[in-house]
């Protein structure tokens, strides 16, 4: 990767052997290997056993996770927040758990819309959950730094599975509760 990064150099016309850019191959290889890591990660590994026997059947919310992830059309960050909610059916999963969810879907190339839906899916299945809700506010440099530059958009997604998709009163609840 790192003699990618070193044509890419040259061919906007920089000397990637002056002294300010002697390394940067090397480290821009080694910040995407970091930042695409989520492709080397599986949801056992980062779930690691943390689902626990709960009588809990009340709403758990986790929000504010902080996420960066790169979009795939222009490989330009996108950075925001994403608040995440199920409701348990007789498992609850380890409190960091979430937000490791959150950073394995979004150390991936891709975008929100999938994202979203990933991390809802993953949390869904793995705590076999009677409902899930995710909702994702982020804002994109591609859309920030090149193209409109609008530098206040947000864009936010959400994805709803079971009771949250089926029942208006518990999405409601969700959505209140995200807003505090």
């Amino acid at each position: 990767m790192q003699e990618y990064f070193k044509k890419i150099i040259e061919k906007i016309g920089e000397d990637p052997h002056r002294e300010g850019l002697r390394h940067t191959p090397k480290r821009a290889a080694k910040a995407m290997e970091f930042l695409t890591q989520g492709y080397h990660q599986t949801v056992e590994q980062i779930v690691n056993g943390a689902l626990f026997q709960s009588d809990n059947d009340e709403m758990v919310i986790v929000k504010n996770i902080e996420l960066y992830s790169l979009c795939e059309h222009h490989l330009l960050p996108f950075i925001g927040k994403c608040h995440v909610a199920y409701l348990p059916n007789g498992k609850i999963i380890g409190l960091s758990k979430i937000a490791r969810i959150v950073d394995m879907h979004a150390r991936r190339l891709q975008v929100q819309e999938n994202l979203t839906k990933d991390i809802a899916n993953t949390v869904f299945n793995i705590t076999n959950a009677r409902g899930v809700g995710v909702i994702i506010e982020a804002q994109h440099l591609c859309m920030m730094m090149r193209g409109i530059e609008k530098q206040n958009s947000v864009m936010s997604t959400s994805m709803m599975l079971g009771i949250f998709r089926e029942d208006s009163r518990t999405r409601a609840e969700f959505l209140s509760l995200v807003k505090e």
